[in-house]
């Protein structure tokens, strides 16, 4: 087996392991984690597709998506303080009547 399918095969299985994560998990914490697992396995991928193509057009895409991927941790983390604050629990479950405590 070439070496990058097994490293396309990995980043698969990171992202199905994030996508796994998200679904299952009901706290949001851990589901911002899987979340970060899915755009770091994209980020793999691009660097590997570039890799293969020999242009840099994966890596300054993967680039793009840390920026974004840093501000959505800034942005969720943000917004997770504030529903602990409000409601005492990271419980996804918890966080559905958001308009009476």
């Amino acid at each position: 087996m070439n070496e990058t399918y097994l490293i396309i095969l990995i980043s698969l299985a990171y992202f199905f392991i994030g996508v796994l994560t998200v679904l299952f998990r009901r706290n949001t914490i851990i589901m911002l984690m899987g979340l970060e697992l899915m755009l770091n396995s994209a980020n793999f991928l691009l660097i590997t597709i570039g890799n293969i193509v020999k242009t840099l057009d994966g890596q300054i895409f993967s680039i793009l998506v840390l920026a974004i991927a840093a501000s959505e941790v800034a942005l969720g983390l943000a917004i997770v303080v504030n529903l602990y604050r409000l409601k005492q629990t990271t419980n996804v479950d918890d966080f559905f009547s958001l308009g009476s405590k």
